[in-house]
């Protein structure tokens, strides 16, 4: 989600009339976009702010500005430590970011921070903005943004603010018009996309029906009689797979309390849903399940998900993981051990608990789990996950696999890489006309823990989107 708020920072800079610099060295204005779900992220922010003190020294007109989430919670303490920055805007007021150079560039140092958003702004989602992808091939779309859900480790409920939908209609549409523009895969970003459109619905009466209301709620619930206040993301599913143009559709996060048996039969049931469900678990002991303020428990979480592997053929399962969660025994990190491996999760991303001030977690200092015990109990989970992950990839060797291009491998310059329906990454030999966008069936020939080896077969779909060229200002 922060990286798809960059994109839309940059697409405003660039409807500004500014070009994208090769280096920090080579900038007029420098924008850090932040988080703060874990503490390292401070430290990466002040470590920054300290390089570019010294090149604003060398470089006086340089603009720096601090935006996101890290900005939000501690807009002062920013100033206090890097006086060089020029403004420090949050997560309401990205639209805002051009005027708020423009107005220090005036008068000097600027903090603007919305405390509250309203909810029918049309700049209040980053997808009504302009936006510079570094993919054309591939977009994010917005659904929704903040939170409702009160778990105790995050921050995000803080920052972000209650969650807020956008309307339907706008969301096919801009799905139309990224199909346009040659986009073919689409990745749907909410921090809870299973409850997406619940807040729409409870706004419309049921006893009332306006012509608006299929934008609002789309044509589904619009025309149910029954039009009771439910959550719209199933529906939202089946009209994605409807955009023509649209090859596959993706979506992050979903919260395990909220799958629903429409969701996944939704996924089961529209080719163009990609094949993989990243549903956080966090961890897999009931109590500090409870103490987290998760809303299931381990057996329940099973079942949603023994329910998706039921009804989606091939389903890849990801997940995210916290251990050292204040009060966690190693009786329930056992548990956890035991879940995952019985899971068999694909892939996960794994954290050490960190607190962030602001939240309950933060306060439960008497229950904090020594370091050095999390650190071996991190270690010990990746073990696991990894010899998953292994099994999971060995499996699909010697398959044939769908594979969207992506571009030149990072450390193998004869290769590039790709990602299966599943979001399983492909390395394979770059060959003569295999284009990023492109659509490839590739034979699974290796596996590693975290990718496959791929040879190509076929190329089955050329990139529809137009190839950039740039163009040197006269």
């Amino acid at each position: 989600m922060n990286e798809h708020d960059s994109e839309r920072i940059a697409g405003l800079l660039e409807a500004d009339g500014l070009t994208r610099a090769a280096s920090e060295d080579e900038a007029d204005i420098i924008v850090l976009n932040t988080c703060c779900i874990r503490e390292n992220a401070d430290n990466k922010l002040y470590g920054a702010l300290g390089n570019l003190k010294v090149l604003k020294e060398k470089r006086p007109h340089v603009q720096v500005a601090v935006g996101g989430c890290l900005a939000q919670k501690d807009r002062d303490l920013i100033q206090q430590r890097a006086g060089h920055v020029d403004v420090v805007f949050g997560t309401h007021n990205v639209h805002r970011a051009v005027e708020l150079l423009d107005e220090a560039r005036q008068n000097g140092s600027v903090i603007e921070i919305l405390e509250e958003v309203v909810r029918d702004d049309a700049e209040l989602f980053p997808s009504a903005l302009p936006t510079r992808r570094d993919e054309d091939h591939s977009a994010w779309v917005t659904l929704q943004i903040g939170c409702d859900n009160s778990c105790a480790f995050c921050i995000v409920p803080s920052v972000r603010g209650p969650e807020i939908s956008r309307p339907f209609g706008e969301l096919v549409a801009e799905m139309e018009d990224l199909s346009g523009d040659g986009v073919t895969e689409i990745t749907l970003l909410g921090q809870n996309v299973n409850s997406y459109g619940r807040d729409l619905t409870l706004r419309l009466r049921p006893e009332a029906p306006s012509g608006t209301d299929q934008i609002e709620a789309g044509q589904l619930w619009a025309q149910d009689e029954a039009r009771r206040p439910r959550p719209l993301f199933a529906d939202l599913l089946r009209a994605a797979g409807q955009v023509e143009g649209i090859e596959r559709v993706r979506f992050v996060s979903p919260h395990p309390k909220d799958l629903r048996p429409e969701t996944i039969a939704a996924m089961a049931e529209v080719p163009e849903v990609c094949e993989h469900l990243h549903l956080p678990l966090q961890s897999g002991s009931d109590r500090v399940l409870a103490a987290m303020h998760r809303g299931y428990t381990a057996e329940r979480y099973l079942e949603r998900l023994n329910e998706a592997r039921a009804a989606i053929e091939d389903l890849a399962v990801s997940t995210d993981l916290i251990v050292g969660f204040p009060g966690e025994t190693e009786d329930d990190f056992v548990e956890t051990l035991a879940l995952i491996a019985e899971v068999g999760f694909d892939a996960a991303y794994t954290y050490i608990f960190s607190p962030r001030p602001g939240t309950e977690a933060a306060e439960m200092t008497d229950q904090f789990v020594d370091h050095a015990v999390s650190v071996d109990r991190y270690e010990r989970l990746r073990t696991v996950l990894s010899r998953s992950s292994a099994l999971t990839h060995a499996a699909r060797v010697g398959r044939v696999e769908s594979v969207i291009i992506g571009g030149p491998a990072k450390r193998e310059p004869n290769q590039v890489t790709g990602r299966t329906r599943q979001n399983k990454m492909v390395n394979l030999p770059a060959a003569p006309g295999l284009r990023v966008g492109a659509y490839a069936d590739v034979e699974i020939i290796d596996a590693g823990n975290f990718y496959l080896m791929g040879e190509l077969k076929e190329v089955t779909a050329d990139p529809r989107h137009r190839r950039r060229i740039p163009v040197a200002a006269a």
